[in-house]
């Protein structure tokens, strides 16, 4: 079965004045996947990222989202795309100095129709869903570092978003934190069908959560692999993939 193409980046170039971080790209993200971001530190994930998002104008080429080109869409098209998306960063990012609750309640204020009361279920039914029933009240200081992950994730699923964009959700927990999470975001894509796309260098998420992936090469500025994780730990298109997939350990052993 052809799957359907949610994202689709064409011949793009990210970079910063003279600077080329990296060019030529071009890669498919298909509606349901669990689709990696992945490379050594520099390579330009994260740049990547801001550009899916918006936040780095491409130097050249197009990222078309639902069959919008979304790099040349006017602010209003742009605007009612990024609606339909969510964004966990890396830090969580949630406001210290509002509860669990009204941080969730946030974009729901400020972007739908819903009454006090509807938010407020909502509020509680979104917290539920990362396991956090019953935090409501509770600031981000009074929580550890997985749970705020979680509650940014609430947050970032506030407005039912089709496609959920993560960065480095894995930077700072332990394993056990770690796999909680990589369990939660495998529920939300099979149970809401959400499209994901996750940029991380951590080969355990890589390997538990990844559909489908890019893996970006800050040396040679373009994409050296492109596929399911495991596959390419099979069959290795080149030793750069095959050692950042081993960390070197097979080769060494």
């Amino acid at each position: 079965m052809t799957k359907e193409v949610q994202i689709a980046v064409k011949d793009l170039t990210i970079g910063y004045g003279d600077f080329v971080l990296l060019k030529n790209l071009n890669y498919n993200i298909n509606k349901g996947d669990v689709f990696i971001i992945m490379g050594g530190s520099g390579c330009g994930k994260s740049s990547m990222l801001r550009a899916l998002t918006g936040l780095v104008m491409p130097q050249k080429g197009t990222i078309m989202i639902d069959g919008i080109d979304f790099t040349k869409a006017k602010p209003s098209v742009r605007d009612d795309i990024m609606r339909k998306c969510g964004i966990l960063y890396q830090s969580g990012a949630l406001f210290s100095s509002m509860t669990l609750a009204e941080n969730i309640a946030l974009p729901l204020q400020q972007y739908s129709t819903y009454s006090e009361q509807e938010i407020n279920e909502l509020v509680s039914l979104k917290l539920a869903l990362v396991g956090l029933a019953g935090f409501e009240e509770f600031y981000p200081s009074e929580i550890s570092g997985g749970m705020k992950k979680r509650a940014g994730l609430a947050r970032a699923l506030a407005l039912d978003p089709e496609i959920v964009y993560f960065d480095e959700p894995s930077a700072g927990l332990d394993p056990v934190s770690s796999k909680l999470l990589d369990d939660l975001i495998l529920d939300i894509n099979h149970n809401l069908g959400t499209t994901i796309v996750v940029v991380t260098h951590e080969l355990a998420s890589i390997f538990a959560i990844g559909s489908n992936s890019i893996f970006l090469d800050g040396e040679s500025k373009s994409i050296m692999g492109y596929g399911n994780p495991k596959e390419m730990l099979k069959n290795p298109p080149n030793e750069k993939v095959y050692n950042f997939l081993t960390r070197g350990e097979a080769k060494n052993a």
